[in-house]
């Protein structure tokens, strides 16, 4: 199977999920192979403050922001993810005819990660290791799943959390899943769309932003702030796993899946090596 799309939603609030939903109908009733990737940042963070839980994130020493999860948070992230952002995109995709498919990674083993035994990250400016975080590391993906849908003419839409190698639950990022889910089946384009309009030379500046963001094979992003690190963790991920082109958009517009693919966007480029 070619050509196949991978559209993750991001999980700001001024993100435009119908808009989305009903770009990527639109390609799917086209005849393109469509995965649509999701997380639920605005969920989550509303659901655990109606419940009492404090939303915490961690910043590694590199700058790059992750969310923090103790056992409470957990228990947040799946009760917003599969019981309130995948239902809600389920029934935009259903509103414009599409047949989809919801998963998380915990579905036939859709995403298998490594547990992180520990984290390193800067708190008050102090390097501290953080042990209680239940997140992970993706190591596995069952792409045949996912193809299978896909050669069925359904469309899958997919989330963390995914299944540690011990059988137990961990969180992981929404972006570094898509990702995975995109190196896995071989995708031709992973389109990250979010609250920004791509990548900013100067994040307070929405004009400021970049044609073209190039990534070194390891190491720290040239960007990290705005949450915009994790992403292009996430791009330079797929391309070496053999994704053909990366884009970074903005999720608040009209048509932003159109809109992203006819260049409104920022495609992200390994650097040479």
């Amino acid at each position: 199977m070619r050509d196949i799309l991978v559209v993750k939603c991001g999980g700001n609030a001024a993100v435009r999920s119908q808009a989305i939903c009903a770009d990527v109908a639109a390609v799917h009733r086209g005849g393109r192979p469509v995965i649509l990737a999701h997380g639920g940042s605005a969920d989550i963070d509303g659901l655990a403050e109606r419940l009492g839980v404090p939303s915490r994130r961690l910043v590694a020493p590199d700058g790059v922001s992750t969310r923090y999860t103790d056992e409470r948070t957990l228990e947040v992230v799946q009760l917003a993810l599969a019981g309130s952002a995948k239902p809600r995109l389920l029934a935009e995709l259903r509103a414009c005819g599409v047949d989809a498919v919801g998963l998380t990674g915990l579905d036939a083993g859709l995403l298998v990660a490594a547990r992180k035994s520990a984290h390193r990250a800067v708190v008050d400016g102090r390097r501290v290791v953080v042990r209680d975080d239940h997140s992970g590391r993706i190591t596995a993906v069952n792409g045949d799943l996912v193809s299978t849908l896909l050669a069925s003419g359904l469309l899958p839409v997919v989330s963390p959390p995914a299944v540690a190698e011990d059988g137990r639950v961990v969180n992981t990022d929404a972006d570094r899943a898509a990702a995975a889910v995109a190196g896995a089946v071989g995708a031709d384009t992973l389109l990250l769309l979010t609250g920004a309009r791509g990548v900013l030379a100067d994040r307070h500046d929405e004009r400021s932003v970049l044609p073209v963001c190039r990534v070194p094979r390891r190491g720290t992003p040239p960007v990290v702030t705005g949450g915009m690190g994790i992403k292009l963790v996430a791009a330079r991920e797929a391309l070496l796993s053999g994704v053909r082109r990366v884009l970074i958009a903005d999720g608040r517009r009209p048509r932003p899946v159109q809109e992203a693919l006819a260049g409104s966007c920022t495609e992200v480029l390994l650097e040479e090596e």
